[in-house]
């Protein structure tokens, strides 16, 4: 992450590279696991393969459209506006903290690796049924709001297609849920409340931290009366159906 914080620093100003970077190093983890614990084989591979695909998926759709050739996020040029000085300082604690994170979002990945028993359960089949769901729901989400944006005539208006007109923010909703399917996979195990850490902190910081309250405060500025009736009928998190 100090790797990427220099890029960022003197080749490609541009703080989504951190976001990626959690993905890239998450995925590692996930097969440096694979070949280090002593769980059944087959278990491994397929949790290994589970977070490579969710990696490789996320962190291809944020270079594509949120670094290569683009604008940097406005959630980071805000909070370099508000940092001011310190701003750099405060960029590297982030670029760090990332490497943090990816300890910390490989907890359940060691969890479910470490299962000696090749069988395979109702909890771990629901959870890959969750899993599936939350990569699918976060792609078709992203892919969604990638084509409104791209679509002339629509800058300074707000996406309401597909998934958008049930939930402000679906890809953050489906991000919730693929953390959530590693603590179902893991019931019945000695340490599953372990895997707890993923969705919990997740999902607080999507609601509470770095997601919802960013992109909002963004979307007024940038959207203002359009965005406050989005808010009025549409749910922030939960997908259901828009209010009259």
């Amino acid at each position: 992450m100090v790797a990427l914080w220099l890029a960022y620093r003197w080749v490609h100003r541009n703080a989504s590279l951190a976001d990626a970077g959690f993905c890239v190093g998450f995925g590692l983890v996930a097969v440096g696991f694979a070949l280090m614990t002593t769980g059944d084989v087959n278990h491994r591979l397929v949790v290994a393969a589970m977070a490579m695909v969710y990696a490789v998926r996320l962190a291809s759709y944020l270079v594509t459209n949120r670094i290569r050739g683009v604008v940097e996020d406005q959630r980071y040029r805000s909070l370099r506006e508000q940092w001011g000085e310190r701003a750099e300082f405060y960029f590297f604690v982030y670029f760090v903290g990332q490497a943090a994170a990816v300890a910390v979002f490989s907890i359940p990945l060691a969890v479910l690796m470490s299962k000696p028993d090749p069988m395979w359960h109702t909890w771990e089949v629901l959870g890959l049924v969750i899993w599936v769901t939350g990569v699918a729901g976060e792609a078709v989400a992203d892919a969604q709001l990638n084509r409104f944006r791209r679509t002339p005539g629509n800058r300074g208006k707000t996406c309401r297609q597909g998934l958008w007109r049930y939930s402000r923010h679906p890809n953050y909703f489906f991000e919730g849920v693929h953390w959530c399917a590693y603590m179902v996979m893991s019931i019945g195990l000695p340490d599953w409340w372990l895997t707890l850490v993923g969705p919990v902190v997740m999902i607080g910081a999507l609601l509470k931290v770095t997601g919802i309250p960013l992109a909002e405060a963004q979307a007024l500025v940038s959207r203002g009366e359009d965005y406050r009736e989005y808010q009025r009928t549409t749910n922030a998190f939960i997908p259901w159906f828009p209010k009259d």
